[in-house]
């Protein structure tokens, strides 16, 4: 399972965004939806079928809610909405989770409502939509034409201008395209950076190795590579999290505009950046939090300090 651009589960640079060869060639029969436990922004809760869809333009949008990359095509995803639904195009949102708060219903409706989707979100927690769809990425969206035949696919983000001239195609309508601002990095950045034990890269951490599964304390190292990360004080690296003790910090040294952390608990995270202080995070909900953004790249020093009770999963950067 990928993350683009930042390849979440992968750790190498950004990789371009894949498209579907011009002149909206047939990739198939949409397979339908499959193992959904529940249906969001559906009439009643009631499940969708692709059958039911005929008839309709609808772009099949697989996501995670605390996903960076999946957050920034959402504006995209809600002017296209506003602008063609009327004409017949329908989104989909199957909200396939990677971390287990993720899984959780409440969770989701509240991201839902909080980042404003309007259409349905199935919530595919086994991955069952995601396997039929041979899908391995966040974010990944397939356009479907009204008789429920794949026409395009884009895996990650970018690709907005080409994907909304096929919606149009496919509905047959003309007038002005929508305006919304392409947020997707082009520099090359720190890449994403795991904390819990499933899927950490023990080549990126200096000073105290790592110990999985039980607590112990850490001391934070002096000097820190770019892109490499330090923990110092009592920790308790455990599954997909590291969960702060006594005298938690964290060091990074990044290279990017933005930096987002996944965090759950409840607490405060101090932030410096090369010895400034920025605004302390509240945590008091399991998603996505900015810790820093600039207008230009910055090559800086992240300094983190926790109080017990965070949960911290992993950076990201934009």
């Amino acid at each position: 399972t990928h993350h683009l651009d930042s390849l979440r589960g992968v750790k190498s640079r950004p990789a371009p965004v894949k498209t579907a060869s011009p002149g909206l060639p047939s990739y198939g029969a949409a397979p339908n939806f499959a193992g959904i436990s529940h249906w969001l922004n559906t009439p009643g809760g009631k499940p969708l079928t692709i059958k039911g869809l005929h008839g309709k333009v609808v772009l099949i949008d697989f996501w995670t809610y605390s996903c960076i990359n999946c957050l920034r095509t959402i504006p995209h995803l809600q002017a296209w909405y506003a602008a063609y639904h009327k004409d017949g195009f329908d989104i989909v949102g199957v909200h396939t989770p990677e971390f287990a708060f993720e899984h959780d219903l409440s969770n989701v409706e509240g991201a839902v409502h909080r980042l404003g989707v309007t259409w349905p979100v199935a919530l595919d927690n086994g991955y069952d939509t995601w396997n039929a769809w041979s899908n391995q990425y966040w974010p990944a969206d397939y356009l479907v034409d009204k008789s429920g035949v794949v026409r395009k696919y884009t895996f990650g983000e970018g690709d907005y201008g080409s994907t909304e001239k096929d919606i149009r195609a496919l509905l047959g309508v003309a007038g002005p395209m929508t305006v919304v601002t392409n947020r997707t990095p082009t520099e090359v950045q720190t890449p994403e950076t795991y904390l819990g034990p499933y899927r950490v890269d023990p080549a990126r951490y200096v000073g105290t190795k790592p110990v999985f599964e039980k607590k112990a304390t850490y001391t934070l190292a002096r000097s820190i590579p770019q892109d490499d990360i330090s923990f110092g004080g009592v920790w308790t690296l455990s599954g997909q999290s590291a969960n702060p003790g006594r005298g938690a910090t964290l060091g990074l040294h990044f290279h990017a505009k933005d930096v987002y952390m996944v965090l759950g608990g409840h607490g405060r995270v101090r932030v410096t950046i090369d010895g400034k202080r920025s605004p302390t995070v509240k945590v008091d909900a399991d998603k996505l939090y900015t810790l820093f953004t600039s207008p230009a790249t910055r090559d800086a020093q992240l300094r983190l300090v926790f109080t017990p009770g965070v949960r911290a999963y992993s950076f990201t950067f934009g």
